[in-house]
């Protein structure tokens, strides 16, 4: 199984370290692309969006079964369990996320 997150590319505002000396990064952080298609912020906006898509027919099972409307249980109950753990994944993403970015903040400079 491969990861669908390519490597990570720099912003513009990154790329002018022209002036930055002892550096042997410079050259590469200059070459690197601009975020396209298949950068960080394009694959969660997607990842988040099915995220959406998954509460979204989980709901809309939930009221089909509500309402008697939906004729197999097990449709809910798979796409319920789906947006729980894609939930999960999400939350405990974006914890590791800011305990990370909360240790940077940590180290001496």
């Amino acid at each position: 199984m491969t990861s669908p997150i390519g490597g990570i590319s720099f912003p513009s505002a990154v790329t002018g370290l022209a002036g930055v000396t002892g550096t042997d990064a410079t050259d590469a952080v200059a070459r690197t692309p601009a975020a396209g298609d298949n950068g960080f912020a394009s694959v969660l906006v997607s990842s988040l969006e099915e995220l959406q898509a998954k509460q979204s027919t989980s709901d809309g099972l939930a009221v089909q079964a509500a309402s008697g409307d939906l004729r197999d249980v097990h449709d809910y109950m798979i796409a319920s369990n789906e947006a729980r753990l894609a939930t999960e994944m999400a939350v405990t993403i974006k914890n590791k996320a800011v305990e990370a970015f909360n240790e940077i903040l940590r180290m001496p400079v």
